[in-house]
């Protein structure tokens, strides 16, 4: 019964760290500040964020399409990474803009008074100048990178823990899974959360100590660092897939009960995927939102996790290449629908305008891939391959 799943792309490794390769050298040659300027930094932006999106739907593959863990939650644990790195990025520069404002003063604040004011700048917005408790360790990049990983992964061990030890499964622990993620949002919109309620933390793309490069070379950085970050995914992912333990929880997926009667454990590696795929997409959130410059609590809201899901039925449930792709194609169609670039289609009594229909769309378009493709876009794709040769 504990077989391998057959991934039938996964000759393909060394093209796919090719293939990636060869096109982030392609967007540096044709960007502003390392290039010739033919593509916008925002647009460098936009593929930077989607590598990011596809390490979260790698990360959701394993542990739904290989473990058969329908997790509804875990852009939550993205967020978080999200809040985690954002708190020292707006710390840091709220820091060094007080400090810059106080130069011409004869007399330096003291320590207290510093961060009175810094309190007040960051918080002002939310009716306090007092910083949280939660903050402690905001003035410390490493702590916060740390917490990066502590955070999604600790609150996934608390959830996996209770959820699994009670042996909640299918369609009961997907909707745990989308309440705990709707608690954390609920609690995140409020004011005394910490963490600025729906405002959430902004001015992130200004990273502070290197604004002197600019925009354009901190997104090409960043573009390079989730190209990086995903093909490091990747690599994790596929070793563990490829190993006994990988066949053990493909294993889970197909017939827990059976697999329980051998003797397992399956309690505990059901655990360790859902806290490393955590962990991994916390990472993914720290790398993606000093790109889009912004976080609030929508960005956690259940919805999200909802749509990264579709993105994995899309490109193909059971395959990590599957995942990105159906990542990437669903993130670029969204920037394009909704960055105002589709041109609308006036039908005379009616206009179709693709910023409100884009959902709709998408909606149709997972409807007709899940009919007619059971393995999503890369199961289409596979057929035609094999169909050619």
């Amino acid at each position: 019964m504990i077989n391998k799943i057959k991934d039938p792309l996964s000759q393909h490794l060394l093209i796919f760290v090719i293939t990636m390769f060869l096109f982030t050298i392609l967007v540096t040659f044709l960007s502003e500040p390392y290039g010739i300027n033919l593509i916008s930094t925002s647009f460098v932006k936009v593929l930077g964020k989607t590598l990011c999106l596809c390490i979260a739907a790698v990360a959701m593959d394993v542990v739904w399409g290989y473990c058969g863990i329908l997790s509804l939650g875990h852009f939550a644990f993205f967020g978080l990474g999200g809040y985690m790195i954002g708190m020292w990025l707006m710390y840091e520069r709220t820091e060094l803009i007080v400090l810059n404002s106080i130069n011409e003063q004869q007399l330096p604040l003291t320590p207290s008074e510093l961060k009175e004011a810094i309190g007040n700048q960051i918080f002002g917005v939310v009716g306090g100048k007092e910083i949280p408790n939660i903050w402690i360790f905001a003035d410390n990049i490493y702590m916060q990178l740390l917490l990066v990983v502590l955070v999604p992964g600790l609150l996934a061990f608390i959830f996996g823990w209770l959820a699994f030890r009670s042996r909640v499964t299918g369609v009961y622990l997907s909707i745990l899974t989308q309440a705990m993620t709707l608690a954390l949002s609920l609690y995140l919109f409020q004011n005394d959360s910490g963490l600025r309620g729906n405002n959430g933390l902004s001015g992130l793309q200004n990273i502070p100590h290197i604004e002197g490069l600019g925009q354009p070379s901190i997104s090409i950085w960043f573009f390079w660092f989730s190209s990086i970050a995903l093909l490091l995914t990747l690599f994790i992912f596929k070793f563990i897939l490829n190993s006994k333990f990988g066949s053990v929880i493909t294993a889970v997926r197909d017939n827990e009960t059976r697999l329980r009667f051998f003797g397992y454990n399956v309690e505990s590696y059901k655990l360790f995927i859902f806290v490393l795929t955590a962990i991994i997409t916390g990472l993914a959130g720290a790398i993606y939102y000093p790109q889009a410059g912004i976080i609030n609590p929508a960005e956690i809201a259940p919805i999200a996790s909802i749509y990264l899901a579709v993105w994995v039925a899309i490109g193909g449930r059971g395959n990590l290449y599957g995942a990105i792709l159906g990542a990437s194609s669903v993130s670029l169609l969204s920037s394009w629908f909704t960055g105002g670039n589709a041109p609308n289609i006036p039908l005379g009594f009616y206009t179709i305008e693709w910023v409100n229909w884009w959902t709709v769309f998408l909606g149709i378009g997972f409807v007709l891939i899940t009919i007619f493709s059971k393995n999503g876009l890369i199961g289409f794709l596979n057929n035609i391959f094999i169909k050619i040769k």
